[in-house]
């Protein structure tokens, strides 16, 4: 397991195994816990009147024969007392017990109540157990990075959510990239969404770094595939396949299967669809995937079509980007009606624009043909216009369905927008003349209730230009994250 930090230890609670007053032992680890042996004293007399509150002297009974009237049996084997391997006997007070968690309640008072004086529990960790004995003794809350899962375990098999909320709590404040995908597995495992929540936003932040990590490999096909569905992830797609090869390696061993390519595309089932080959230059895709051996010959080939002819064919992988992004996708339009027929002849549609913060597009909204459902073949790019620098280009194509509406062209990666500096958008289509907007609006305010105004103005782009201004033509609506 992965580092977590050091261990939470709360205020020490004096026990029975200690003389009144004598700090309490810190809780045992998973890896240095000796077998517990039924504790051999004498009875104290007038203890009570030692301890000043009702929360001293149920924590005054913690770990103690004191009083007990069950004992619980962890640990595997069925020896006697408490021999080296052999099982731990822990003693415990059914009144306390069956206070704190209805599971206990229901084992000691319910329908099916056992009068053994003596319960095996062979599936839990004697330090977690002891842990949970503790708090629900004093409300004392001691766990470490050894003990820490096996206390969530055990605090949910049992039913005591206020231990659990703690050990979650511990979790969240040692979150690191090193840890995340090993924690987001035992988030899925344990129905802890708050806390898989956490961990994805923290593989979004950092996404080569957790990849790269040691527990990376050792997830489950469920969780890799719930990552590689996110839209946030901040790595290039080549990265993220060299990962997740690494991962089909590592499946491979755990499921003792040849280390064939064959066998590393059967282990990946439907993850193998979720990489986004698309978004990858020709170059990288040759040097890797096309490579790889994971891919068939059919899909190599019709990847580097993709790449390099026009129409492109369809390919069953997804091309929308990895944004790298965070909060909700906005989109501004800026034209006020729709008109018929707009032709092209090779050139492209341009239009200059400015913006009043620092936004992220990563797409445009386009017109589609006036003639029924269509394909169209486009470039789209945004250049700042100042330094004639192009900023992000992509060449692709749409399909349209012949109505007014707009259809999404996504650029491979985003594209940072400065405040206050001159760009310009271009598009260039080839297709049948397509719908077009009038009416154009050269100042465009896009709110939202829990961010500041963006403020976008537009400008005629003057020179080789298919005719698109403020006041007409393509390249209606504009999609950015702030």
């Amino acid at each position: 397991m992965a580092s977590l930090g050091p261990a939470v230890t709360g205020e020490q609670v004096p026990g029975a195994e200690a003389e009144p007053g004598a700090a309490g032992p810190p809780p045992p680890s998973t890896s240095s816990l000796g077998p517990l042996l039924p504790l051999k004293r004498e009875p104290l007399y007038n203890w009570q009147a030692t301890k000043a509150s009702l929360k001293e002297r149920f924590a005054f009974l913690f770990n103690s024969e004191l009083l007990s009237d069950v004992r619980f049996v962890l640990g595997k084997g069925r020896g006697g007392g408490g021999a080296a391997g052999g099982p731990q006997r822990i003693p415990a007070h059914r009144f306390v017990l069956a206070a704190g968690s209805a599971v206990f309640d229901a084992m000691f008072n319910g329908g099916m109540a056992t009068t053994s004086a003596e319960i095996e529990l062979p599936d839990v960790e004697p330090a977690a157990f002891l842990a949970l004995l503790r708090f629900l003794y004093s409300d004392e809350v001691q766990i470490g990075p050894e003990t820490v899962m096996t206390t969530l375990y055990t605090a949910k098999k049992y039913a005591v959510p206020a231990l659990e909320a703690h050990c979650v709590e511990f979790l969240t404040k040692h979150l690191r990239a090193d840890n995340a995908f090993m924690l987001l597995t035992q988030a899925r495992l344990f129905d802890e969404p708050q806390l898989a929540s956490l961990c994805l936003d923290t593989i979004d932040k950092n996404t080569m770094d957790a990849i790269s990590a040691e527990g990376f490999t050792d997830i489950d096909i469920d969780t890799l595939c719930a990552v590689l569905e996110r839209d946030t992830l901040s790595i290039r797609e080549c990265r993220l396949f060299g990962a997740v090869v690494r991962w089909a390696e590592a499946e491979c061993q755990r499921q003792q299967l040849p280390m064939t390519f064959g066998n590393k595309q059967k282990v990946l089932g439907k993850a193998l669809a979720l990489i986004r080959f698309p978004l990858m230059t020709i170059e990288e895709f040759a040097a890797g995937p096309a490579q790889s051996g994971i891919l068939s010959d059919r899909e190599v080939v019709n990847l580097f079509l993709h790449f390099t002819v026009n129409p492109k064919p369809r390919v069953e992988y997804i091309d929308r980007p990895r944004c790298c992004l965070r909060g909700k996708e906005c989109c501004i339009n800026r034209f006020q009606q729709v008109e018929s027929r707009w032709g092209y002849s090779g050139t492209s549609d341009r239009i200059r624009f400015t913006v009043n913060r620092r936004i992220s597009i990563v797409g445009f909204g386009l017109y589609g043909s006036i003639h029924g459902p269509t394909d169209y073949q486009v470039n789209i790019q945004i250049i700042e216009y100042e330094k004639k620098q192009t900023l992000g280009q992509n060449d692709t194509g749409f399909s349209c369905d012949g109505t007014a509406n707009t259809f999404r062209v996504m650029f491979k990666e985003p594209i940072e927008i400065l405040p206050n500096l001159c760009y310009m958008a271009c598009a260039t289509l080839k297709g049948p003349d397509s719908h077009y907007g009038t009416k154009g609006l050269k100042k465009v305010v896009h709110e939202t209730p829990t961010a500041s105004k963006t403020v976008f103005f537009f400008f005629s782009s003057p020179g080789n230009n298919n005719g698109t201004s403020i006041e007409d033509g393509q390249i209606p609506e504009i999609i950015f994250y702030t």
